[in-house]
């Protein structure tokens, strides 16, 4: 078994803090070593616990989940990885939330194994949502974005070589590294390398902020599409 991921858990409900540590702690490479009843406690506990990993609730009174995870988005040096909670699909603040960092979002109702597993692969650096779940996204920032693409989002991806934008694109479309390997005739340590590249000169923490600026920029097909 590799090292212990470290969660802190966020939520203004004290039940589902409570839930939520008992259903990780079933988890033996997983250890929750703090919880937060607001996103205005984050900053301090993770200087204090160190997590991997920070489960956030959206909707909290005073500093909501958007707020807290762009805070920790601007932080220098190592930061958690960020996966946001939310009530119901749909919700307006998970689109908000991705771009300012969070590498991806659960239901509160997911199922406990999907979260533990969501968990091991935001400490790892994976990708959080699945492709089908990458495609619901853009589908949400199409129907929120104004026509046309986004000029500062056309001017951020054009810092990109051609092939980071072709994988960038691919990204957005919803396919897997190994889809984006057989689309762009790369191979998967490739496809790789490009993200990684790609997501440095952007100074972005995931691919799924990636997916939201290439689809914004225009370099994506409609939602679905190839």
């Amino acid at each position: 078994m590799g090292p212990v991921i470290r969660v802190l858990v966020v939520d203004d409900d004290p039940l589902v803090r409570s839930g939520l540590t008992l259903m990780l702690g079933g988890a033996a490479d997983v250890e929750v070593v703090g919880e937060a009843a607001d996103g205005s406690a984050v900053p301090t506990a993770v200087d204090a616990l160190a997590p991997d990993v920070v489960l956030m609730d959206l909707r909290m009174p005073r500093v909501d989940g958007v707020a807290a995870t762009r805070a920790l988005g601007a932080r220098t040096g190592d930061r958690p990885a960020v996966v946001v909670l939310t009530t119901f699909d749909g919700d307006d603040s998970v689109l908000a939330a991705l771009r300012a960092g969070a590498a991806g979002y659960l239901l509160k109702h997911t199922p406990p194994a999907e979260i533990v597993d969501a968990v091991r692969r935001a400490a790892a650096g994976e990708p959080v949502l699945s492709p089908s779940v990458t495609r619901s996204v853009m589908e949400m920032a199409a129907d929120r974005a104004p026509a046309g693409p986004d000029p500062a989002a056309r001017a951020r991806i054009a810092l990109l070589s051609d092939r980071e934008r072709d994988v960038a694109a691919a990204v957005a479309d919803g396919l897997s590294n190994g889809e984006i390997a057989d689309r762009l005739h790369l191979s998967v340590s490739s496809v790789k390398a490009h993200l990684s590249s790609a997501m440095t000169k952007l100074d972005l923490t995931n691919r799924t902020q990636l997916a939201i600026l290439a689809y914004e920029s225009g370099r994506s097909a409609r939602p679905g599409g190839g």
